[in-house]
């Protein structure tokens, strides 16, 4: 019985430690589209009112847990009954970022009127007291759920990758963990990010000449933060999505990997990340392009 028992738990430790290890490689794996989910919903949910930022973050937090435990059962049935299904969703998942990417690039800069049209009409509703707050609310949590559960999934495809071909337990630990830490980090991160603002205003306006120094410097850099982190996420789009297309057709991804480590340091690092962004550019774009394509046929049809 000692034996068995002692056996027992050298399997338990075991499985822990696969789990440990595959938790650590899927965050490293998934760290860019942690950063395109972090900006992405922090946009999402800057522009309600000061007292009620939380509150939303917190609607859409619950929002994304329910995601979660829709795509983490569905992840597991695809890995257990499907699994040869796993690269072409990762595909599909990876052309999707790019998508999005290259249509956040030309709305920006090809529609660049209807950009700040749009950013015009979002601030006078926040400040126009006759606009009904809780539906616009209702709106803002709706598509940050919506945005939430394309790059939850995207994550948790991204995971089950990781773990393809692992026991049922490491799978199911692995998928479970990575999609709590996630959801917790995101949204612990963007509760702090939406109230940078509050906490500058209350540091500036203490008594201690080094408090006030940091509450100035927070107000000041908060905007530029959010800029940074909208740069960072569209970056992060390209990135991922087209590191994902590239390891998606083995013969370029084993070149690109055999260039990387053959060139080594920084610079197969950096010619590596180059790749990856160019092939997101392209399939961006090209991907753009079509459903551009698709809407006016379809216009003319209508």
């Amino acid at each position: 019985m000692a034996t068995s028992l002692l056996l027992l738990l050298d399997d338990i430790a075991t499985v822990l430690d696969d789990v440990s290890i595959l938790t650590k490689v899927a965050a490293k794996k998934t760290a860019g589209v942690l950063g395109d989910d972090l900006a992405l919903n922090a946009q999402q949910v800057s522009g309600v009112k000061a007292d009620r930022e939380i509150p939303v973050v917190w609607a859409v937090c619950k929002g994304s847990f329910v995601n979660k435990a829709i795509l983490v059962p569905a992840a597991l049935a695809i890995g257990t009954w499907l699994p040869w299904l796993v690269t072409p969703l990762l595909m599909v998942g990876g052309a999707f970022l790019c998508f999005e990417g290259a249509e956040k690039l030309a709305h920006k800069f090809l529609h660049k009127k209807e950009h700040d049209a749009d950013t015009e009409r979002h601030e006078k509703a926040v400040a126009d007291e006759s606009v009904d707050v809780v539906a616009m609310e209702k709106d803002k949590i709706k598509g940050a759920v919506r945005t939430d559960f394309i790059l939850s999934a995207e994550i948790i495809a991204i995971t089950l990758g990781t773990v393809q071909g692992q026991p049922f337990t490491t799978q199911l630990s692995v998928l479970v963990g990575i999609a709590l830490i996630m959801t917790i980090g995101v949204y612990g991160l963007v509760a702090g990010i939406v109230k940078l603002d509050d906490a500058g205003l209350y540091l500036s306006q203490r008594a201690s000449a080094g408090a006030r120094a940091l509450g100035r410097g927070i107000l000041a850099t908060a905007p530029w933060l959010m800029k940074a982190l909208s740069v960072a996420g569209t970056a992060a789009m390209f990135l991922v999505g087209g590191g994902i297309l590239v390891h998606g057709v083995p013969a370029l991804g084993h070149a690109v990997e055999g260039w990387a480590a053959a060139t080594g340091g920084v610079f197969g690092t950096l010619g590596s990340m180059g790749v990856n962004a160019g092939v997101g550019i392209v399939a961006g774009a090209i991907v753009l392009v079509v459903v551009e394509l698709v809407g006016k046929l379809r216009g003319k049809k209508a």
